[in-house]
């Protein structure tokens, strides 16, 4: 069963408790953004500005119960209203242990987001770096030390 699979907690409430919390471990700037089923959180911290993006389910994959039983449009709806707030939980969740795994001194920053810090180009490292990682496993070959090279 997915993380806060039965949370009352709105989407709302999730954006605002994710706010509240980089707020406290001194982020200087926050926003979000949704765009069809994709959901996006943003931040500055310690002079880097980092990119969460969340991929929000389709409600066409709630037509039917587990039992493939067809669930009526007002119960699809209410099945994939929870698993977006779930799905919200569970970043807020995600966001708190890296900050705090900072905090404690386990880890860095840049180790805990590496692959959601966006470069000056827009990018952020994960799209740089997935495609090379891709073609290292395809081709057993490293990929270049610098970008274009």
């Amino acid at each position: 069963m997915p993380y806060a699979a039965q949370t009352k907690v709105s989407i709302a409430q999730s954006k605002t408790d994710i706010e509240a919390l980089l707020a406290r471990y001194g982020a200087t700037g926050f926003g979000y953004a949704t765009e069809g089923d994709r959901a996006m959180v943003a931040f500055n911290m310690e002079g880097r500005r980092v990119q969460l993006m969340l991929a929000m389910p389709s409600i066409d994959d709630f037509a039917v119960t587990r039992g493939n039983s067809r669930r009526t449009a007002a119960a699809q709806a209410s099945a994939w209203e929870q698993a977006c707030r779930s799905r919200w939980r569970a970043l807020l969740l995600i966001i708190k242990a890296k900050l705090e795994a900072v905090e404690a001194g386990i880890t860095t920053l840049e180790t805990e987001f590496l692959a959601n810090i966006v470069l000056s180009n827009g990018v952020t490292v994960g799209q740089l770096m997935t495609p090379q990682i891709e073609e290292h496993y395809q081709t057993g070959k490293m990929p270049a030390l610098l970008p274009g090279s």
